[in-house]
């Protein structure tokens, strides 16, 4: 309202001097001055409020867009983290098992430490079985299978006498003891117990055999070739040992049976190579039962048991069966087979050797030999073309006496 009046007054003041054509007081100049100045103040205030308004109002609406834009992003990367997000254990089964069997025991062991879904699938004997036959199956047979069982079977043993033990003397001070709680205590003690040790793997799994392989924690039964560091006295034979593998080295210590009153000997830095798995379970005191006899022919490789005397262990020579002194080797009229003496060759001794040549019979063959050259025990005829390869490769530079 005071607006409105000082603008009236100021307008009838102001064109009173027109209509009367007379001139106007002093202070009307100065309310007209006054008028001018208020209403000029108040249009630089309504500006700048308006302004401000519209300024205001622009920032909110780029501040809204932007929000929504920053909104849409974060749903559109949700989306997307979310179509990314995938599992493993989210694959066809089909194609994890295809994946695990592609992976190394180590990266197995790895898989095995994720979850338990995927521990129970990196733990499953075949898987481990394959790697068990990749690396293990030349120097590992069916005896260290039997005394991997055996050692199995022995440790449950040991271990469920140890829990029995400490059952009892649980029962026995939860009957001494006469307040409920300790008793309670004890018997949660033992759960817990039995539960971490449900934990470990499964002692008869073949990858808890093949981890004890690997760490060098289980000795087995094997043979090895040419003992004692290529001795000349064990040229083209192979003994029976206990193995152990040495991981640091990638190399086997073998411990040899004892030698009559000799002590047990050991060797070091066993190469792959001169290791196998023994071809036949007989014991190495024990004669091999000859079942080949009658299919022995001149030319086929053969392995023949020989002991120097009754208290050493027999080890298995390489030789070859060979003609009769009455044939002259010819195949169109070579009748060897059909006798019953099989002459036995060992080449890498030289012609006037002791050790080049014996003869067994065929129809009634047990031991034979004597304290000076020896006893030759059990036969076995070699048909892999791979056993033949081995002995060549192991074949002595030089000949033998």
């Amino acid at each position: 309202m005071l607006l409105y009046f000082i603008t009236c007054v100021s307008f009838f003041l102001f064109l009173k001097p027109l209509l009367l054509l007379k001139p106007l007081p002093s202070w009307a100049n100065e309310v007209r001055l006054i008028s001018l100045l208020f209403h000029k103040d108040l249009c630089v205030k309504s500006i700048s409020k308006l302004l401000r308004k519209t300024f205001v109002s622009r920032m909110s609406s780029v501040k809204k867009r932007f929000v929504s834009k920053v909104e849409n992003l974060e749903e559109e990367e949700e989306k997307d983290s979310s179509q990314h997000d995938l599992s493993v254990l989210d694959l066809p089964e089909l194609v994890l098992d295809s994946i695990l069997e592609r992976l190394p025991p180590s990266s197995l062991c790895q898989m095995a430490g994720v979850c338990h879904s995927l521990r129970e699938r990196c733990v499953s004997d075949h898987l481990w079985e394959r790697h068990m036959k990749q690396k293990w199956g030349r120097v590992i047979g069916s005896v260290a299978y039997r005394e991997w069982k055996w050692h199995v079977a022995s440790q449950k043993n040991v271990g469920s006498l140890r829990h029995g033990k400490q059952r009892s003397l649980i029962m026995f001070m939860s009957l001494r003891w006469p307040f409920t709680w300790m008793r309670m205590k004890l018997d949660a003690a033992y759960i817990n117990g039995a539960k971490k040790q449900n934990n470990f793997l499964p002692p008869d799994s073949f990858m808890t055999w093949y981890l004890a392989l690997e760490n060098g924690n289980f000795s087995f039964p094997a043979q090895v070739y040419n003992r004692e560091n290529g001795h000349v006295g064990f040229m083209l034979s192979c003994y029976d040992a206990e193995v152990t593998y040495d991981p640091h080295t990638d190399t086997f210590q073998a411990r040899y049976p004892p030698h009559g009153r000799r002590a047990a000997a050991v060797e070091h830095g066993i190469q792959w190579e001169r290791l196998r798995a023994p071809p036949v379970d007989s014991p190495p005191h024990d004669l091999h039962i000859t079942d080949c006899l009658h299919d022995l022919h001149p030319g086929d490789h053969i392995e023949i048991q020989w002991r120097r005397n009754k208290d050493f262990p027999y080890g298995w020579w390489y030789g070859i069966v060979g003609h009769l002194e009455s044939c002259d080797g010819n195949e169109n009229y070579c009748r060897c087979h059909d006798n019953d003496t099989v002459v036995l060759e060992f080449n890498q001794y030289t012609t006037d050797s002791r050790w080049r040549k014996t003869t067994i019979s065929r129809k009634d063959h047990r031991e034979e030999g004597n304290e000076a050259d020896g006893f030759y025990g059990g036969i076995r005829k070699i048909k892999s073309k791979n056993e033949i390869s081995v002995w060549r490769s192991i074949w002595p530079s030089e000949v033998l006496d």
